[in-house]
């Protein structure tokens, strides 16, 4: 299957919900509720200053996504990247799905002058994910995430 990564366009909504809801049952065995997810990802979609979408599409079909998110810092003088929103379908697995994703988010990140680099955040229990990280030259050194959600 050749695969294409390509940013996510208004018909992808459903594909995207879909996948949210998926990853948000197995990673967090949390049921999302569909009609505010379905205007959150509307709203991204219309608005791309909130976040942006890529698509990894198989054979025509999308089989896979990630989210960016941006963040200002000071520091750099420069947006950074947070990827969020990672899901594969299941029956792509360990095929390079996410690396092709990530590869691409890094090219676009080293053809930016007003990007400065990518983060992420990965559950300390989700030990495959972080190999997957560290494999493709990402680290873990510098900080921890701390939160407060409303509920």
């Amino acid at each position: 299957m050749e695969i294409k990564i390509r940013d996510a366009k208004i018909n992808d909504s459903s594909y995207i919900v879909d996948f949210q809801m998926a990853m948000a049952l197995e990673t967090e065995d949390l049921i999302l509720e569909r009609s505010t997810l379905s205007k959150g990802v509307t709203a991204v979609l219309e608005d791309p200053s909130k976040a942006r979408y890529f698509i990894a599409e198989g054979d025509g079909e999308p089989v896979g996504m990630l989210m960016i998110t941006t963040e200002w810092s000071d520091w750099r003088n420069r947006w950074v990247w947070w990827i969020q929103s990672v899901y594969t379908s299941p029956e792509c697995r360990k095929m390079g799905i996410y690396k092709l994703l990530y590869e691409h988010v890094k090219e676009v990140v080293s053809n930016a002058d007003n990007i400065g680099g990518i983060r992420l955040y990965v559950d300390k229990r989700n030990t495959r994910a972080q190999a997957v990280y560290e494999n493709l030259g990402m680290n873990g050194d510098h900080y921890a995430t701390f939160e407060w959600m409303k509920e």
